[in-house]
């Protein structure tokens, strides 16, 4: 009869049925990805993204009447301050890229001299102008998505020396699991994914990481110090429970910090804050409801194959 530990909170207790909504969750994420796709961003769709700033304020309603008058494809953003805006275009093709440059130097010389005319009073600044090719942003896509995966693999080796491969396996689809539910997020509320979006994706993955080895460390403690035959889910649990004020601690003062970041700032610094308060909060809760049963049931199988 395996010794059974006593821990404060039964964290494992509801393992399979939180496991099996964060399955689901998982496999809900894939399906949105899978049939809504992502608003991509021009750094992987290509396209021409120009900064402009109006000395007086004009509204977004303003300007959107403006860029739909000039004839083209473009976006409106809010960026940082109330008098800045970001203007998204389509890419535009020609038949060559001597084409496709003047076509697209054709635009940008229009919309500005339209902006100067239209908002005359108001004053305007165009601050920058950047243009991506759609072969880039193909490389750029492929490129992110490659990071993505050479890091898994780096990781699976690496808590695999350091731990035990059942350890490096769970850690492994613990980050999957977190990337695939954040991405999925992004792609129900329709967010821009660009190259921003890809660096918090990685962020997350090592911050998720970070959570998941400290509890896989108090783990081996426990290993160590409970010799003999003793029930895994009870030691699991009072090893997650050893560790919990510390995972709490540091989440909610990183999510604090990630939260002023998000209110305070603006541009690309506030969708990366966006990516990694939802990457922090699925990473704690992954931590502790998918990377430890799964563990759980890694080291069971082991038993049973041993006993018989």
């Amino acid at each position: 009869m395996s010794k059974k530990l006593e821990a404060k909170i039964d964290f494992l207790g509801k393992a399979p049925i939180v496991s099996t909504i964060s399955a689901l969750l998982a496999l809900a994420a894939l399906v949105i990805i899978m049939t809504k796709g992502f608003n991509y961003g021009i750094d992987f769709s290509g396209g021409t993204e120009m900064q402009v700033r109006f000395d007086s304020d004009v509204s977004t309603k303003q300007l959107r009447e403006f860029v739909d008058s000039t004839g083209n494809t473009v976006s409106v953003q809010k960026f940082g301050e109330e008098s800045e805006f970001l203007l998204r275009f389509g890419f535009v093709s020609g038949k060559d890229d001597k084409e496709t440059n003047k076509l697209t130097n054709d635009m940008v010389e229009k919309v500005q001299e339209g902006l100067r005319t239209t908002f005359s009073e108001q004053g305007v600044s165009i601050l920058r102008v950047d243009t991506v090719g759609p072969q880039i942003g193909d490389e750029l896509k492929r490129n992110g998505l490659l990071a993505v995966f050479y890091s898994l693999i780096i990781i699976l080796i690496y808590v695999g020396f350091r731990f035990d491969f059942k350890y490096a396996q769970a850690a492994v689809v613990c980050l999957f699991h977190d990337s695939i539910v954040t991405l999925g997020i992004f792609s129900l509320i329709g967010h821009e994914v660009n190259v921003q979006t890809l660096a918090a994706i990685l962020t997350i993955i090592g911050y998720s990481l970070n959570d998941t080895i400290i509890n896989f460390d108090r783990v081996r403690e426990n290993l160590a110090h409970y010799r003999g035959d003793f029930d895994i889910t009870s030691l699991m649990n009072l090893s997650i429970n050893q560790v919990f004020s510390r995972t709490v601690l540091t989440s909610l003062t990183t999510l604090m910090a990630v939260l002023a970041m998000y209110f305070l700032a603006g541009g690309v610094i506030k969708d990366f804050a966006f990516t990694l308060a939802i990457g922090i909060v699925i990473g704690t809760f992954s931590s502790i409801f998918v990377a430890s049963p799964l563990v759980i049931l890694a080291t069971k199988f082991e038993q049973r194959k041993k006993s018989k």
